[in-house]
């Protein structure tokens, strides 16, 4: 397991660096990207820490960039009817057109790098992986429910 891990974290390296040089000129990071991803695929808005439990990320992390998502117009705040201080994370207008556009950047850089795997191959690392997430993700609620 250890060199799958290994493997996995390099890969994650090289996605997150590679991804940043492609929506650089969109003025988006590969972290901005994800969060306008989340905001996107979420059903209905979200605060922040919805947000980062749906990424695996750290509330705070989320926080820091939302803002500065917000300082760009990117994203928009409105109010939480079931929660006076966490407001709900809303995509404006120019958000959509970011997430578009890098969406759009993505599609041959996802090609050319998955040439030769087939779907199937694909589709088995995904749900290994997927395994793999939820039994740490059951394990740290595990611990967590213990404290």
């Amino acid at each position: 397991m250890t060199p799958l891990i290994l493997e996995l974290l390099r890969l994650n390296s090289l996605i997150l660096t590679t991804g940043d040089r492609l929506v650089a000129g969109l003025g988006l990071t590969s972290a901005r990207w994800q969060i306008l991803g989340a905001i996107d695929a979420a059903e209905r808005p979200q605060p922040v820490a919805w947000l980062a439990r749906d990424i695996g990320g750290n509330r705070q992390n989320v926080q820091r960039i939302v803002n500065d998502l917000h300082r760009d117009g990117l994203v928009t705040f409105e109010s939480n009817p079931h929660h006076r201080r966490a407001q709900l994370v809303v995509m404006t207008d120019k958000g959509g057109k970011a997430l578009g556009a890098a969406m759009h950047l993505q599609i041959p850089w996802v090609n050319h790098f998955t040439e030769g795997l087939s779907v199937k191959d694909i589709e088995v690392v995904r749900r290994v992986v997927a395994r793999l997430r939820e039994r740490i993700e059951q394990a740290q609620d595990a611990d967590q429910a213990a404290e």
